[in-house]
């Protein structure tokens, strides 16, 4: 874990505090549904590690960040311990996961770190344009996230969406929607997670113009009929 996080430039005295979260998140997995992963190594580096990268591709200094359907914590639990600096907001639909991250979040003593269970286009309605940044890892299409992560950010903030290397016809159906969203694709950065072989992607999205009012949609409807 210390040569990963040397190797992007990062604290490694927030090792402890990473290697904690990930005991406590094995732990809490083997009566709640949290990860198919369940090796330490590859949670250190596939979960872990992976997150820790995000840093790298746009100044989280001092910001506000909210991650859309952090699901397990991923990327911001891992975010925040390595940047403290950063506000980070978990947003979770499930109160399960929200209660486990809450509680790790006391026992870690991460003051900068915020619990939220809330559906994201409801959350959206009390904190519209409210954030810097927002990341997801969640595993929705490209368009979707867009409209549930894009109204919570402010205008020149940007949304971190982590994809796979393999999104490229993805990336190219949601251009429509993120314009509509007031969204313009910045770059796509393919990189290696640390100490492994695997290769992933960010794609960073800068918001150029607010939101229009009418988005986000009702769930259902994003669901049934995506933006193009």
């Amino acid at each position: 874990m210390k040569q990963g996080l040397g190797s992007l430039g990062l604290d490694t005295a927030a090792v402890p505090q990473l290697t904690e979260f990930a005991r406590r998140l094995l732990e809490k997995n083997k009566v709640m549904n949290l990860t198919a992963i369940t090796e330490p190594k590859d949670v250190a580096t596939l979960h872990l590690l992976d997150s820790a990268w995000l840093l790298t591709a746009a100044d989280c200094r001092g910001k506000t960040l909210v991650d859309v359907g952090t699901g397990a914590g991923f990327p911001g639990m891992p975010m925040g311990i390595l940047e403290p600096t950063a506000q980070l907001t978990l947003l979770d639909s499930l109160g399960k996961r929200i209660d486990f991250l809450q509680e790790t979040a006391q026992a870690l003593h991460l003051q900068n770190i915020t619990c939220v269970h809330a559906r994201a286009e409801e959350f959206a309605g009390q904190h519209r344009e409210g954030f810097d940044l927002a990341v997801s890892r969640a595993v929705a299409a490209l368009p979707m996230l867009c409209e549930l992560a894009m109204p919570l950010v402010k205008t020149e903030g940007l949304f971190l969406a982590m994809k796979s290397v393999e999104s490229d016809g993805e990336i190219e159906s949601a251009r429509g929607a993120i314009g509509q969203l007031g969204g313009k694709i910045e770059k796509i950065l393919d990189y290696t997670v640390p100490c492994t072989e695997v290769r992933h992607r960010v794609v960073v999205i800068r918001k150029v113009r607010p939101t229009p009012s009418q988005f986000p949609r009702p769930f259902a409807k994003i669901k049934k009929s995506p933006l193009k």
